[in-house]
């Protein structure tokens, strides 16, 4: 078994590979801010599996059914998108629902929570190649 195969580091690595994706959606959400009719999306949270330590789907993944059809926004990174529940007031009268100030908070938290997991990713790491000798 690899250094990076341990459960600890799989689940950093799933935790920033979800936070690209979500920072992805996020990004989609931005760009089409004035699409008429567009409805915000968001990843499900990630969880992890306690026996495991896995990453458990909480929600469906988006899929194309036939060769001819258009792949949803974001896939592959996208999977397990959700549409947003949008308040009425938020909607405006193009029927768009993204709010840019919602959109920018989530964007500066998935950048904390992805250099979080990094850091920890590169500190096991570290502390993995001095338990085996090779600092």
């Amino acid at each position: 078994m690899a250094i990076t195969d341990l459960p600890m580091l799989a689940m950093l690595r799933t935790r920033m590979q979800w936070n690209q994706a979500r920072q992805t959606v996020i990004a989609e959400n931005v760009a089409n801010a004035d699409t008429p009719g567009f409805k915000p999306r968001d990843l499900a949270e990630l969880r992890f599996d306690k026996e495991t330590g896995r990453a458990a789907s909480t929600s469906p993944s988006l899929a194309l059914t036939a060769a001819g059809h258009m792949p949803p926004i974001g896939q592959p990174s996208a999977a397990g998108a959700d549409p947003k529940k949008v308040r009425d007031f938020e909607i405006r009268p193009s029927g768009n629902g993204v709010n840019l100030e919602d959109e920018m908070m989530k964007a500066g938290d998935i950048q904390t929570d992805y250099q979080l997991a990094a850091s920890l990713y590169q500190h096991s790491l570290t502390t993995l190649k001095i338990a085996i000798g090779k600092s």
